[in-house]
């Protein structure tokens, strides 16, 4: 702003700000889930098939998450690899698998999910309950934008 006085910096605050505080919660690494031995992004995916409470192609994970079908897939392997969740090949195409999670896959979720709660509830223990909600509100928005947008956005 004290450069360029007739621009509007303040989208460029908030892309900031949001950047900062995502960049923050990652250095955090979340603390549960990294005892659990699970990233953010692998919580993510168990958390997607215990959320729906069926099976999900790799393609649904992809949408569910916001990830990319390589990112999901790398996952996916993780995941199998450790017996949290099964892969099913589709009887009509060979080409589509079906994700669930296995019990263990469903016990880690729901064990962990307390604990995470209230990590998240500590890391946001500074704004009041208002707050929160319209914070919650505005990110959802903007997520919806976003969302609508991407394709558009992408040069």
């Amino acid at each position: 702003q004290a450069v360029h006085p007739d621009l509007d910096t303040g989208p460029m605050e908030i892309i900031g700000r949001i950047n900062r505080c995502a960049a923050l919660l990652q250095q955090a690494e979340d603390a549960p889930l990294r005892r659990a031995g699970l990233s953010r992004p692998e919580f993510d995916l168990l958390g997607a098939l215990r959320r729906t409470g069926h099976e999900l192609t790799p393609s649904e994970l992809t949408r569910e998450t916001f990830s990319s079908g390589a990112a999901v897939t790398k996952r996916l392997k993780l995941l199998t690899e450790r017996g949290l969740v099964e892969r099913r090949g589709d009887t009509r195409d060979r080409r589509v698998a079906h994700v669930r999670l296995t019990d263990a896959g469903r016990d880690l979720v729901d064990a962990i999910l307390p604990e995470q709660l209230a990590y998240e509830t500590t890391v946001l223990a500074g704004l009041d309950t208002p707050g929160q909600g319209e914070l919650a509100s505005l990110l959802g928005e903007l997520l919806v934008q976003l969302e609508g947008r991407l394709g558009m956005l992408r040069v």
